[in-house]
């Protein structure tokens, strides 16, 4: 026999074994030290720990185990109400998206086809709408010439880009430090 046989069979208890194992034991604890001095410290402790006291659980009825069996089928059967409702209003959001993705669809659609036959049926309303829409186009033109300009002395002048690109790299450095988030002490 092995020690470590010996040990397991000293902590689960001699009651458990049969009688054929229970001489096995006694002859090894005659020979071996080590598993003499186990047996004695579990002696000690045993002496020292009081006696365990069996759990006592208090008793369930059956009439309390079928009111926790119907509690739950209710339970089931109003998350299958609410799923099934949920599926429904699901299915009406649908068609009703539908019917609006449609009516939307037809409206951009038809948008071209009511200027074209306001530009035949109302020629000086176009008229006067297209004066307007020249005059925004100039100022338009106007802006955008004087943006080239601009954009054209930063790209001449490297030490200008550089400093605003230096800046733009700044903000940012101290915007990416303003968001993180804040450390503990």
């Amino acid at each position: 026999m092995h020690c470590r046989d010996a040990k397991k069979w000293l902590i689960t208890g001699r009651e458990h074994l049969s009688p054929s194992e229970m001489a096995t034991l006694q002859e090894h604890l005659r020979q071996c030290p080590h598993c003499q001095a186990t047996e004695q410290r579990l002696h000690r402790l045993q002496a020292v720990l009081p006696p365990s006291v069996p759990r006592v659980y208090p008793s369930v009825s059956t009439e309390k185990i079928m009111q926790a069996v119907l509690q739950q089928s209710r339970i089931t059967q109003q998350l299958e109400e609410l799923r099934t409702q949920q599926q429904l209003r699901t299915a009406r959001l649908r068609t009703v998206a539908t019917l609006l993705a449609a009516i939307g669809f037809f409206t951009l659609g038809s948008l071209p086809l009511l200027i074209l036959a306001i530009a035949i049926i109302q020629t000086d309303l176009v008229v006067k709408a297209l004066s307007l829409l020249s005059s925004v186009i100039d100022i338009l033109f106007v802006i955008g010439q004087y943006s080239q300009i601009g954009l054209t002395l930063l790209t001449r002048n490297n030490w200008l880009l550089s400093a605003v690109a230096f800046s733009v790299v700044v903000m940012m450095g101290m915007w990416l430090r303003l968001m993180r988030p804040p450390q503990e002490a």
